[in-house]
């Protein structure tokens, strides 16, 4: 488009385009919130710094709002109480959820050491606590070639059936209470409690995109569909509308009980079509069916590491003690290039997490009371609902809570019991929670699972690498790659997708040539667009990224 001289001109101009412009290929994207700690109190961001630039000490490409383009070519912004980091979009291609995983770890690394030499200057801490993850992944239909069978509602309706139970497993926490999707007109977003390991979260993107993208084409998204593919779900289970948008949250207390602090192996979930299976057998069997589309944007390494997640030779985290503790500081304890300690050596995580009684002092048996307490209130809510008359919703109301659910007798029987005090002790490594009463919440969990860096995930039943005998070495003492497996992600080949190098030109501080003029890049408008300035006369000109995917070889 031509120059526009006027401020008024360029911002009807950027409104027109943004209403009607799409991104010539599909796209995936990724954002995660963080609640922030100052000197071990938490605040509010935006009142404190009224914006990221007062903790960045880097000129930043501007955005819109409380919004900065990062180096690393991803933005931060302030959001409801939070810090959020956003990757910029990826296309959809082969390993594409793994450059976008790590996309998302580069933005939380650079936040992260921003914050820190902020905090040496003043003389404060910083703490990020995790929060939560979005995948959005782009929706191509136009609103209108969708019809009452098939549109953008009731695809995040189905989606909202098919995905808890396999993103729980890969990508959840004991401590987790849902998963959501929400449709955001032209991308599905689904919302899940982020992941400390970096590993694991590729794992998941794999999963979630491989699945949203394949139902994506489907001719219907009638809930009536999964009466007749061998899809699992479980039975009874009707997800609720979201909190804070539009879409459908399925929470702990829409199931008879916590999926999250339940046995994931023990077969006492009832699917629709009427057969006993464990969460495990649930998820694998959903993301079996799906394996052709999550396979198409996926890596081998995240692959088999998804599925040895789901055939139980790889630990969940829903099988772990309680949250990880990288969970309560993000970007020191966790990483890019990390892999979280409890995963390093699953069977002595139970030593490994002193730093938790300090950073949480309530146990997981707190946790779990709490939430069936939420489990009887929302029954009683919904019990009050249904009555047609007032006075049959006080008589309904008083009989719910005489008539409790069957696992409510856990608030009977156990009590939280406060964590003491640490004692130094040097003669032996002692369990984490020795003062805890984990035995009725924590399944018992099986023996040595495999290390997912030294080892095949593949179980070959003869010893090779599986568990079908002695847990061998994929490589000799010798080999240059042994020193790698403590890298989660075998990242040497991955390579930057093409618009992931658009907007690392964008940042770069570079110019771009059009024609015989130097234009300079100062802003951007949403993830499609950026404003550019030229040099001779001040105009500004809007460029799309596909546009500027075209230009790559005009910049100097």
């Amino acid at each position: 488009m031509p120059p526009l001289d006027s401020k008024d001109q360029l911002d009807r101009e950027i409104a027109r385009r943004l209403a009607r412009t799409r991104l010539k290929m599909p796209v995936i994207g990724m954002e995660s919130e963080f609640n922030v700690w100052l000197d071990e109190v938490e605040i509010n961001p935006e009142p404190y710094w009224k914006h990221p630039s007062a903790f960045i000490d880097q000129p930043l490409l501007k955005r819109e709002k409380t919004s900065l383009q990062l180096p690393t070519g991803g933005a931060v912004y302030f959001d409801r109480g939070v810090i959020e980091v956003v990757t910029p979009v990826i296309e959809l291609a082969p390993a594409s959820t793994a450059r976008m995983v790590r996309n998302l770890w580069e933005q939380i690394g650079f936040v992260r050491d921003q914050l820190t030499n902020w905090g040496h200057k003043t003389g404060h801490t910083v703490r990020l606590k995790a929060y939560s993850s979005h995948f959005n992944i782009s929706y191509e239909i136009p609103k209108s070639q969708q019809n009452a069978k098939r549109n953008e509602k009731l695809l995040a309706l189905l989606l909202a059936y098919i995905l808890p139970v396999p993103m729980m497993l890969v990508a959840s926490n004991r401590r987790s209470t849902g998963v959501g999707v929400r449709p955001r007109g032209s991308r599905i977003e689904v919302t899940v409690d982020f992941t400390p390991d970096p590993g694991l979260m590729i794992a998941a993107a794999t999963l979630v995109v491989g699945i949203v993208r394949e139902v994506m084409t489907w001719p219907s998204y009638e809930l009536s569909l999964l009466e007749k593919l061998p899809i699992p779900v479980v039975a009874g289970v009707v997800p609720g509308k979201h909190t804070t948008r539009k879409g459908w949250l399925t929470k702990d207390f829409h199931y008879e009980q916590s999926p999250y602090t339940s046995d994931i192996n023990a077969p006492i979930w009832t699917t629709q079509f009427g057969d006993k299976r464990s969460l495990r057998q649930i998820g694998r069997d959903v993301a079996w069916f799906f394996r052709k589309s999550i396979r198409r944007y996926s890596d081998p390494f995240s692959f088999r590491l998804l599925f040895a997640i789901l055939d139980g030779r790889a630990p969940s985290m829903l099988e772990l003690v309680d949250r990880p503790t990288a969970y309560e500081d993000v970007g020191r304890l966790c990483r890019w290039g990390m892999v979280i300690h409890e995963l390093k050596n699953y069977e002595a995580e139970m030593g490994l997490l002193a730093p938790w009684r300090q950073l949480n002092p309530h146990s997981i048996d707190q946790f779990v009371i709490e939430r069936q307490q939420e489990r009887e209130k929302q029954r009683m809510e919904m019990t009050n609902v249904g009555a047609a008359e007032p006075r049959a919703r006080t008589q309904s109301l008083k009989a719910a809570r005489v008539a409790k659910a069957p696992e409510s007798a856990l608030l009977e029987q156990l009590q939280p019991r406060p964590i003491g005090p640490s004692r130094r002790i040097t003669k032996a490594v002692l369990s984490r929670r020795r003062t805890d009463r984990p035995g009725k919440l924590v399944p018992k969990r099986p023996s040595q699972y495999v290390d997912r860096r030294g080892i095949s995930l593949l179980g070959s039943g003869n010893g090779n690498g599986g568990n079908g005998g002695a847990v061998q070495e994929r490589r000799g003492n010798g080999d240059r790659r042994r020193r790698n497996y403590a890298v989660p992600f075998p990242d040497r080949r991955l390579t930057r997708s093409a618009y992931e190098q658009v907007f690392l030109k964008l940042v770069s501080g570079g110019r771009l040539r059009v024609g015989k003029d130097l234009y300079t890049p100062v802003g951007m408008k949403g993830w499609y667009h950026a404003v550019f300035r030229r040099e001779s006369d001040g105009a500004e000109r809007l460029l799309t990224i596909d546009q500027l995917l075209r230009k790559m070889n005009d910049w100097t």
